[in-house]
């Protein structure tokens, strides 16, 4: 089960690495692919809070591009 305390505290490590963009890339990647499993299985705690929560890591300024 996803909690959305443990979202929160993944949110806030993306917060942290932002001035490694690669870094924050990957982790922003792999929260938003984590919410969207636990929510697809059924295994994730309030799906919309979290999928809002998620999302805020769009606010964050870091560069993303793909190689």
């Amino acid at each position: 089960m996803l909690k959305v305390a443990e979202i929160i505290k993944r949110l806030e490590h993306i917060q942290a690495v932002a001035s490694d963009d690669e870094a924050a890339h990957s982790k922003e990647d792999e929260l938003h692919q984590a919410v969207l499993d636990a929510i697809a299985n059924g295994e994730c705690e309030l799906p919309s809070v979290a999928a809002r929560i998620a999302l805020e890591t769009l606010k964050i300024k870091f560069c993303r591009w793909c190689a």
